[in-house]
């Protein structure tokens, strides 16, 4: 049994009640329960790759991630959906890749997680902190420009993981992201435990 599993199994002996369903002998879980872990990322850039091999991978530890494209309907509110995603969550990942600052849309749910007080643990693919920056095209106001670049700042200066697609192991790289997550969700149930 690898690591990240028996985390999993852990967690939800030690934080859920038997009734809780993702207890581990709860086999049937409920669609309606808010996401554990909100994955940020720029699509074009990791959906196919690294973003939907740890939606799975997490999927399969019986925990609930939210992924854009496994999690929302045609006809739902983008806005709308993933801004309750990010508030429901309890953890966040940001997967920062090439292209993630050219999307307004990347640097919005990035700052909502930060000024939503969540943990974010950033995962840099292909990409090294001191490259991202947030650009202005024009379209967007300063003072959202000021709250993307101060939410990537934070970000950057957060404890990650990197992952080189060209070279890395893809199998090390997910156990030891679950590892991180399993162990991040861990300490904040804990903290809420005893408040």
């Amino acid at each position: 049994m690898q690591r990240s599993q028996v985390l999993a199994r852990s967690f939800a002996r030690k934080f859920l009640p038997p009734s809780h369903p993702s207890h581990p002998h709860n086999q049937i879980r409920s669609i309606s329960r808010p996401c554990d872990v909100f994955i940020n990322h720029r699509g074009i850039d990791t959906k196919r790759t690294i973003s939907s091999l740890l939606y799975y991978h997490l999927s399969m530890l019986r925990l609930k991630p939210f992924l854009d494209s496994e999690n929302m309907k045609p006809g739902e509110k983008l806005y709308d959906k993933i801004d309750t995603g990010i508030r429901n969550c309890k953890l966040g990942i940001a997967v920062f890749s090439p292209r993630y600052c050219q999307s307004y849309f990347c640097l919005h749910e990035l700052a909502l997680l930060m000024e939503s007080k969540k943990r974010v643990i950033p995962i840099f693919c292909d990409v090294k902190p001191s490259q991202l920056q947030v650009h202005d095209d024009g379209t967007r106001k300063a003072s959202e420009l000021q709250w993307y670049s101060r939410a990537l700042e934070e970000a950057k200066y957060t404890v990650g993981l990197t992952f080189d697609t060209s070279s890395g192991n893809w199998s090390e790289f997910l156990v030891s992201a679950s590892d991180a997550v399993i162990e991040n969700l861990l300490e904040i149930d804990g903290e809420r435990l005893r408040k």
